[in-house]
């Protein structure tokens, strides 16, 4: 799989520039440039879309509240990107408890509370989370990932490394192939999920 560096370096192709780098430490203006925007192109990346790769479910550490708009109030885990449902405990999926009558995600709301920590407020007892993390770990990464990852770099550096009307067309032309490669890699991570939502409809059951 490719590491940050083998990313760095096919943004770099993709720019046609035919220097390569072996660090991020390097004094190049293409290591330079590598270096600050790659973790800016890889977070931004991973919150266009629900990976499959960066979700994992969590049993929420509750935390003291003082807000009456809602029964509990819980930490956000370390390195959280998105937050995606809020679940029961004995949630069989995401989308429907039997016998319930509701769907199982729950109404929470995420905020900074006085101590500034990030906190979720809901109303469910013991909640588990279910959520997006920001995922360093190349070999996580699909392939159709990593190519969307290189040119979504590759349209951030163009403008600082070939400079002006040629590099604003450069990063455009980039930002192009970063939707063509993103949707590719999105309809193959939604192959990896299959789920299908149920509701209950209190009426119907009453006919």
């Amino acid at each position: 799989m490719a590491s940050e560096i083998d990313i760095a370096n096919l943004a770099l192709s993709h720019l046609g520039d035919t220097a390569s780098i072996s660090s991020f430490d390097e004094q190049s203006a293409q290591a330079v440039h590598c270096a600050r925007f790659y973790p800016v192109a890889r977070d931004a990346l991973l919150e266009m879309h629900t990976w499959g790769f960066a979700t994992r479910r969590i049993q929420l550490a509750q935390l003291g509240s003082t807000w009456p708009e809602w029964d509990y109030c819980y930490a956000q885990p370390a390195n959280t990107l998105n937050i995606l449902a809020v679940l029961p405990p004995d949630a069989a999926d995401d989308y429907y408890v039997p016998g319930a009558g509701c769907y199982s995600p729950q109404p929470f709301s995420c905020e900074t509370d006085e101590l500034g920590r990030q906190v979720i407020y809901t109303d469910q007892a013991n909640a588990v989370l279910r959520y997006t993390v920001v995922v360093t770990d190349t070999t996580m990464f699909s392939p159709l990932f990593t190519v969307a990852l290189s040119w979504h770099l590759a349209a951030m550096i163009a403008g600082p490394i070939i400079k002006g009307d040629a590099g604003a067309a450069e990063a455009k032309r980039c930002a192009g192939m970063v939707q063509a490669y993103l949707s590719k890699a999105i309809e193959s991570d939604a192959n990896q999920r299959k789920a299908k939502p149920g509701q209950f409809v209190p009426w119907v059951s009453g006919r």
